[in-house]
């Protein structure tokens, strides 16, 4: 087993209980984040990498909350800000991201911001009043811990914006669902290329940020698709041999993957389901059943499960998976 993933499952062993206190230790400043948000009315969630997935899980539910919500990837909103200030949220695991640096230096804050790290020495801790995570720097290359901590921060000012996180804080407290899959293992394994698909909020910010842990820890080409765009063009790329991971949660019917299974099936395509929907499995599809989960606390219940098949078939895929080749943990800005 290579030194990544060691670091990645002693990350992992420990998030549900730094992201517990993570959470409630947020719930002291929470409310006076909530109100500064709310006196606002506009908000931006600013990231990079995994930082910018996981403020895309959460984007939707601040709408919920009646702010005007986006979610931005710092690089991206540098070279276009929005006009009149609207608040931000700044995430960065390690508080020193070559991005967050230049958007402070740059000057280019809002009157009402704040960060969320992990890291309390940071200059993003010291530039904003800042939650810090617990547990200290992750230290694995691939985020995450760090992403089910930033998510129990962004629940506690959620929670102080009126949302209800009792679901959340249950499924923090119980801990992971174990699960074992050698299908799915195998599958993954032995893919050449892989895509994470699932349909709207939460649900899809989790898996595009399990697409960016598979890139960085097996070193593959992956996909983070959301259904509907999967199914426009990109169907077209896969094979039988492929890796079609689906986050099925509960909902709707008309927001139900079942459909879409059946139709990679129907091609001779075997779908990978993390499924909390509490429907009846996919005839034909692997399926990891979950406890039955929708909104935000479906991030909660499904991104550790989806971490552990990624660290579990990545570390039979290299001989030095979760080693970054050409990267560090922290990542200099590609802004000139």
């Amino acid at each position: 087993m290579s030194t990544g993933i060691i670091q990645l499952r002693a990350e992992m062993a420990r998030q549900h209980s730094d992201a517990l206190q993570s959470l409630e230790e947020a719930r002291a400043q929470a409310p006076e984040i909530a109100q500064a948000l709310r006196k606002r009315g506009r908000l931006v969630l600013l990231g990079m990498g995994g930082s910018h997935w996981i403020n895309r899980a959460v984007c939707s539910y601040y709408r919920d909350a009646g702010l005007d919500a986006t979610a931005h990837v710092v690089s991206e909103y540098m070279r276009s800000p929005l006009p009149n200030d609207p608040a931000m949220l700044v995430t960065s695991q390690s508080g020193r991201s070559g991005e967050v640096l230049r958007l402070i230096a740059r000057g280019q804050v809002s009157p009402v911001a704040f960060g969320l790290t992990l890291e309390e020495d940071s200059p993003l801790a010291k530039a904003l009043p800042s939650l810090i995570g617990t547990g200290g720097p992750e230290l694995a290359y691939a985020a995450t811990r760090s992403q089910l901590i930033t998510l129990a921060q962004h629940a506690a000012i959620l929670e102080a914006l009126g949302q209800d996180i009792s679901d959340i804080e249950a499924i923090l407290r119980v801990g992971p669902k174990q699960h074992s899959s050698p299908e799915a293992v195998e599958r993954l394994e032995r893919a050449p290329v892989a895509v994470m698909i699932a349909r709207g909020q939460a649900a899809q910010g989790v898996m595009d940020a399990a697409a960016l842990c598979l890139m960085e820890t097996a070193r593959m080409p992956v996909f983070g698709l959301e259904a509907g765009q999967f199914r426009h063009g990109p169907f077209e790329m896969i094979e039988p041999d492929s890796a079609i991971v689906m986050l099925r949660g509960a909902g709707p019917n008309s927001d139900d993957l079942a459909t879409l299974a059946l139709e990679c099936l129907s091609y001779g395509m075997c779908p990978i389901i993390f499924d909390c929907s509490g429907r009846g499995p996919v005839d034909g599809a692997i399926t990891l059943p979950l406890r039955t989960q929708s909104g935000l606390a479906l991030a909660f219940e499904s991104l550790p499960a989806v971490q552990e098949l990624i660290v579990t078939a990545s570390s039979l895929r290299l001989p030095d998976a979760g080693l970054p080749r050409r990267s560090t943990k922290v990542a200099s800005a590609e802004v000139a």
